[in-house]
């Protein structure tokens, strides 16, 4: 198929752009094309929103008219899950039944009507008297035109996290999801226009760095929210700072899982597993770098080598299919790189480090383990975005903190122990913006999801997500 852009509720011919191919990963097969904006493409799309927004079509509906588009939105995605999951397969190597379908989709529509509801809390607002013969109003205002830049590994939800509080507050978007994972977002923003959401309000344009570069310069664009790499983000926080630009950034991730002498070596296998692997381990909140206390350190690794080895890597079509490719020969030499290099170090791979037998047509990349490494490693300091953990020992609380936090990234942690008091003093003491006991990788659409240090700031999910799309303004009235 052939894609052009969605502007103004409608399906737009690029002003001067290229064409691009949508590769399926797991096949390397074309997919579809789209178009390589233009930064006139993204101009026209950024005027669409900013029209929609000073004309008040959707910012000056009440709270309860925009819920209810949106709770149709949810309805009429609802319906499509199963072409919006396929889809998603196709342009990302997603197992179907596993990831796409059982997954992704229950969240993201479980999302979109969370931020429905979202858009009828009216708490921000409120009114008092401060200084006598005053009566001061709070009043929460949606910022205005949003350019919102998603990434790869979760195209369509992580469009959603964008898109539901940006549209609760009453802003308008200029979404660019990310260049190889395009299709599932556009079929979003028709879904929008289907469910009365006006207009203008939605825009969708496809496209590479440039098109991105442009939708941050852009003067009229008063907030930016990127979810990618921390060297990303700290490009598009430079750009925007020209126009002083809003920013909301969720970044990297290298969780810690601090595996303590009385954890059930068992459910740590089984979470650490799932934590690591999940979406190819594609995952800011992947499960990355396991800290076994010394006692339980031998049987920590033989227990998650287990596990990691019965893991079925295959077809993202094949209903049985837990992982499958990494999303780009990039990714795939990106992930065999750090593995390669641990190695060369002197690190033991315990299993994986390989392409999986028969899998070579894709970019597959096996469930891996690595022990014998030092903290300092570019393996345990890095992002490697694909399914490798490292297992590590440590001795005592301190230096398990120690170890956890030792990184620059701070987005999602873990601690297993049976000791209530020993995981509340830890997660205390760990620098992540969520930190799980007993478990790794659970979200709500009512809990926050964002990062401390260098994963940066702003939340995703929960009502805090939308008070980053709102400005306060202080009205002050005299009663003379």
């Amino acid at each position: 198929m052939e894609y052009k852009l969605w502007i103004n509720g409608q399906w737009t011919e690029s002003q001067g752009g290229s064409t691009m191919a949508i590769e399926n990963p797991a096949t390397r097969g074309t997919v579809a094309q789209v178009v390589d904006a233009s930064r006139a493409d993204v101009d026209a799309a950024v005027q669409a929103a900013k029209t929609a927004f000073y004309d008040g079509r959707w910012s000056k509906l009440t709270p309860g008219a925009r819920s209810n588009a949106m709770l149709k939105l949810a309805t009429i995605f609802e319906t499509r899950v199963e072409d919006i999951a396929r889809t998603e397969s196709l342009q990302t190597g997603k197992p179907y039944a596993f990831n796409a379908l059982g997954a992704d989709m229950p969240f993201a529509v479980d999302n979109i009507r969370f931020f429905a509801a979202a858009a009828r809390d009216v708490h921000g607002s409120h009114a008092g008297e401060y200084l006598g013969g005053f009566t001061s109003i709070f009043r929460r205002e949606p910022v205005g035109v949003v350019g919102q830049i998603a990434p790869w590994n979760y195209p369509v939800l992580m469009a959603i996290w964008k898109l539901g509080p940006a549209l609760a507050a009453g802003c308008t978007v200029v979404l660019k999801p990310a260049p190889g994972t395009p299709l599932t977002s556009l079929m979003l923003a028709e879904m929008c226009a289907e469910a009365g959401i006006p207009d203008g309000v939605v825009n969708v344009i496809t496209g590479g760095n440039d098109a991105g570069q442009a939708l941050v310069e852009h003067p009229d664009v008063r907030m930016v929210s990127l979810t990618g790499s921390t060297e990303t983000g700290k490009k598009v926080m430079a750009t925007a700072a020209k126009t002083l630009k809003r920013v909301h950034l969720e970044l990297g991730g290298k969780a810690p899982i601090l595996v303590f002498e009385d954890a059930d070596l068992d459910l740590v296998a089984a979470k650490t597993t799932l934590g690591a692997t999940f979406n190819t381990g594609q995952d800011c909140t992947a499960a990355t770098r396991v800290y076994a206390e010394k006692s339980r350190y031998a049987s920590a690794k033989e227990a998650l080598v287990e596990a990691m080895r019965a893991v079925k890597v295959g077809d993202p079509m094949d209903d049985s299919t837990e992982v499958g490719p990494l999303i780009s020969a990039r990714q795939r030499e990106r992930v065999a790189g750090f593995v390669d290099r641990a190695k060369a170090a002197g690190a033991t791979i315990l299993t994986g480090g390989q392409v999986p037998a028969g899998l070579d047509q894709g970019y597959f990349y096996a469930p891996t383990v690595i022990c014998d490494i030092d903290q300092s490693a570019e393996i345990i300091q890095g992002e490697v975005f694909g399914p490798v953990i490292t297992v590590m020992p440590f001795e005592g609380e301190a230096q398990a903190v120690q170890y956890g936090n030792d990184v620059q990234y701070g987005l999602a942690a873990s601690v297993f122990t049976k000791d209530v008091g020993r995981a509340m003093r830890v997660s205390a003491a760990l620098e992540f913006g969520t930190v799980w006991v007993n478990d790794h990788i659970p979200l709500t659409s009512e809990t926050p999801h964002g990062g401390f240090k260098q994963s940066g700031f702003g939340k995703d999910l929960s009502a805090e997500a939308v008070g980053d799309y709102q400005i306060t303004k202080h009205v002050m009235i005299s009663h003379v």
